[in-house]
């Protein structure tokens, strides 16, 4: 039995990166998705974080008696087809209060992240595993179910969004697909499991999952059932909460292309209800072109905040609102108001000095977020543009990298040794010089610094002195 598994999964997994032969789903392929097979259908080798003691010592410490041990979901779907495995996540027929009992008893430290609908958190030095006990659901409302605990792979496997997420592995690595998720993922297929639009009314998040899911894992074209669901239940996002919506967005932002799943996302109707202000689809596209395969600089990485800028068209107090909205975090929040704003020009065509202006203001990364976005925004409109002109942007970028800060040679002190007293004055008088000295491009030293100070006490004095 096991060397047919091996041999038919290997059959499957060959195949994963060909492209998809674009045939209808008939009704005979439906009845057989209907119908998955209930044993094994093949197996991968022991991957390092499948044998690592962290995961020996949860898996042991679960499986006493006999129980049954699986690794479930994302860990499987990355493993089969070779990309970076992050979060480990377990699944057992046990109640989550055996689990934690189970757990304890072993020594492990155990979390009750989510017990009441079967998951709990183990750590083992630093690894951390999500366990879930087998579940179906009994009822569903918005993002929350009351769930019944079971002991039937496939019912829990049937309650998953999609099937990719519905693969399961033992710990020597028999692999189980309930919903046909090896052949959806080896033609890059982003399929829900059941219904999709009953899978959508369980949890709207699903929806934008969906695209976050094709982003990284599909090949066109898309499923033409679940697009339309997601069509049909667009308007019901407005019921998740903004930290939700910003994770998904985020995450879709970060794959290798998106641009060509948010201009989908836009026709079917889908930012309209999440992100309105995304109307610069081609500059998002240069974007990502830019920061993940055109620059050669170790400085310039894929960021999800910048390629938000990237795709959405409004001003700072616009981009104010969608950081509020998606509850961004204060750097964020500024960072993309920086963007938004579009005070400062720092195209080759604004020169040097225009540069050291703005990274004196900005600093490295705020202005190498300026650069990209510009030059994003001109490749857009124009993306001819000859290899000169590339030479020049890639040129701000390498003097972004090499500038140096060049403190404001002064303090408070200078300032109180001239007499000035303490208080608003001394930040009036500090300030005037700094606004000099950024005029003069960060040459004047100290002590022209402070020969300008003195001009400008003495000038204050002189004023103060004058008549009323």
């Amino acid at each position: 039995m096991a060397g047919s598994c091996r041999r038919k999964f290997g059959d499957v997994a060959d195949r994963v990166g060909a492209p998809r032969l674009g045939l209808p789903v008939t009704e005979e392929r439906r009845q057989e998705r209907a119908a998955p097979p209930l044993g094994p259908v093949g197996s991968i080798a022991a991957q390092p974080w499948m044998t690592a003691r962290e995961s020996r010592a949860v898996v042991t410490a679960l499986a006493v008696g006999g129980t049954e041990v699986r690794f479930i979901g994302g860990c499987v779907r990355d493993a089969i087809i070779k990309r970076p495995v992050r979060d480990i996540d377990i699944a057992v027929p046990l109640p989550p209060d055996r689990v934690m009992q189970l757990l304890t008893g072993a020594g492990i430290k155990v979390i009750p992240t989510g017990i009441e609908h079967g998951t709990v958190t183990a750590v083992v030095g630093p690894g951390v595993f999500e366990i879930t006990s087998l579940r179906v659901d009994v009822e569903t409302y918005g993002r929350h179910a009351r769930v019944a605990f079971t002991d039937d792979w496939q019912a829990d496997a049937a309650r998953r969004d999609f099937t990719i997420n519905a693969l399961s592995a033992t710990p020597d690595g028999t692999v189980y697909d309930y919903f046909g998720g090896l052949e959806d993922l080896s033609h890059g297929r982003v399929r829900f499991v059941g219904s999709p639009g009953a899978r959508i009314q369980e949890d709207r998040l699903r929806l934008l999952r969906f695209f976050r899911f094709y982003a990284h894992y599909g090949r066109p074209p898309p499923d033409e059932e679940a697009l339309a669901a997601c069509r049909e239940h667009a308007r019901g996002l407005n019921v998740l909460s903004g930290e939700r919506v910003r994770v998904e967005i985020f995450r879709t932002l970060m794959a290798p292309d998106p641009a060509d799943v948010f201009q989908l996302m836009q026709g079917l109707g889908v930012l309209a209800h999440v992100l309105p202000e995304a109307r610069s689809v081609g500059r998002l596209r240069i974007m990502s072109w830019l920061d993940s395969r055109a620059i050669r600089l170790e400085s310039v990485k894929p960021e999800p905040v910048r390629r938000l800028a990237a795709l959405i068209e409004t001003d700072a107090a616009g981009a104010a609102a969608i950081a509020e909205r998606l509850r961004l975090s204060c750097a964020q929040s500024a960072r993309l108001e920086t963007m938004a704003a579009a005070a400062w020009d720092v195209s080759p065509d604004a020169g040097g000095r225009a540069l050291r202006r703005a990274l004196h203001r900005l600093g490295r990364d705020g202005v190498r977020d300026l650069l990209l976005l510009q030059w994003s925004g001109e490749r857009a409109i124009n993306p001819r543009l000859g290899a000169g002109r590339t030479a020049e942007w890639i040129d701000q970028l390498h003097a972004v990298d090499a500038w140096q800060p060049v403190p404001f040679p002064l303090r408070g002190r200078d300032a109180l040794a001239l007499g000035v007293p303490a208080g608003p004055a001394v930040g009036a008088a500090l300030k005037a010089v700094e606004t000099w000295w950024e005029e003069e491009d960060y040459c004047p030293d100290y002590n022209a610094c402070l020969e300008r100070l003195k001009a400008v006490v003495e000038a204050g004095t002189q004023s103060s002195n004058g008549p009323s």
